[in-house]
């Protein structure tokens, strides 16, 4: 499979949100479609906190997305950087589409001078983790949250 990756541009806006209302969908996750727009803008926007890379068939098909940030942290002098979603459409599963897409942010990463690229991921999701495990070492943290 030719698969390239690129930086998501103002064009990409119905098929970027196509992806995310599938991540949505394979998180079982109900979100206002408010939320996709906004973090349509900040991925868009230059000054925004959010980035994103998209990766593209050579028919120019969008098959899968990966947003990311960077934020500070008390434990290191280096930013670190969140991968926050990652998705591919299901017929590039298992096709290297997810790993391109990480080895992406990596790359980005070590550009921002960051000292680790970390996600979270449901425990339902078997066939992301076989990637992850290939890629990252699992961590021993369990996440705790509260709405406020």
């Amino acid at each position: 499979m030719s698969v390239t990756v690129e930086r998501l541009t103002e064009d990409d806006k119905e098929q970027w949100l196509e992806l995310w209302k599938g991540y949505l969908e394979f998180y079982k996750a109900d979100l206002p479609s408010q939320v996709g727009l906004d973090t349509w803008r900040r991925i868009i926007n230059p000054d925004g906190d959010v980035d994103a890379y998209k990766a593209v068939s050579a028919d120019g098909d969008m098959l899968g997305m990966v947003t990311y940030l960077f934020h500070g942290t008390t434990w290191s002098s280096a930013p670190r950087c969140y991968l926050h979603d990652l998705f591919t459409v299901p017929e590039a599963r298992g096709k290297g589409v997810g790993r391109i897409l990480i080895e992406a942010v990596y790359a980005d990463a070590a550009d921002h001078d960051a000292d680790q690229v970390y996600w979270l991921t449901q425990e339902f999701n078997y066939q992301g983790r076989i990637l992850y495990d290939k890629v990252a070492e699992r961590t021993p943290f369990i996440k705790y949250a509260r709405k406020v």
